[in-house]
């Protein structure tokens, strides 16, 4: 079970770090527009990284789990944990992107450069991310029940 936990947060902050970067780039890039717009921006390139880097290491981790020795793929489990980690992720996702926003805009609006609003907002929004996605792990209890 720590075990799973670990690899799951393994893969968040090696997800969280590919878009930080990227994400700070484009918010440089993208430092003559308003400010609103470039935090929009940047939070949607923030989430197609971020989703592409944990799906793809998410998956790595995982494509044994649910195989059954027949060969075939034990459906209903990975629905099930599916189900529970997109509850968990859910959830800290709303709170992330609300936190993300406000804090990259706020810094936008007091000058901050552009890479360092995306890089301070995510850093922080990520740092509450972690949170809200372990206790919701632990409250839908997706690594119980022998998964």
């Amino acid at each position: 079970m720590l075990q799973e936990y670990l690899k799951l947060n393994k893969n968040i902050l090696i997800a969280f770090t590919a878009s930080i970067v990227i994400s700070a780039v484009i918010a440089q890039i993208l430092s003559d527009q308003s400010d609103y717009l470039n935090t929009t921006y940047t939070t949607i390139a923030d989430y197609v990284i971020y989703f592409s880097v944990f799906s793809g290491l998410f998956y790595l981790d995982n494509r044994k789990k649910y195989h059954l020795e027949s060969g075939g793929i034990d459906n209903a489990k990975l629905r099930h944990d599916l189900k529970k980690l997109i509850t968990s992720l859910g959830i800290a996702e709303i709170v992330y992107t609300v936190v993300r926003w406000a804090l990259q805009y706020y810094f936008l609006t007091i000058n901050y450069d552009p890479y360092l609003a995306s890089i301070i907002s995510q850093g922080i929004s990520t740092i509450i991310y972690m949170v809200v996605v372990n206790l919701s792990v632990k409250i839908t209890r997706l690594y119980k029940d022998g998964n």
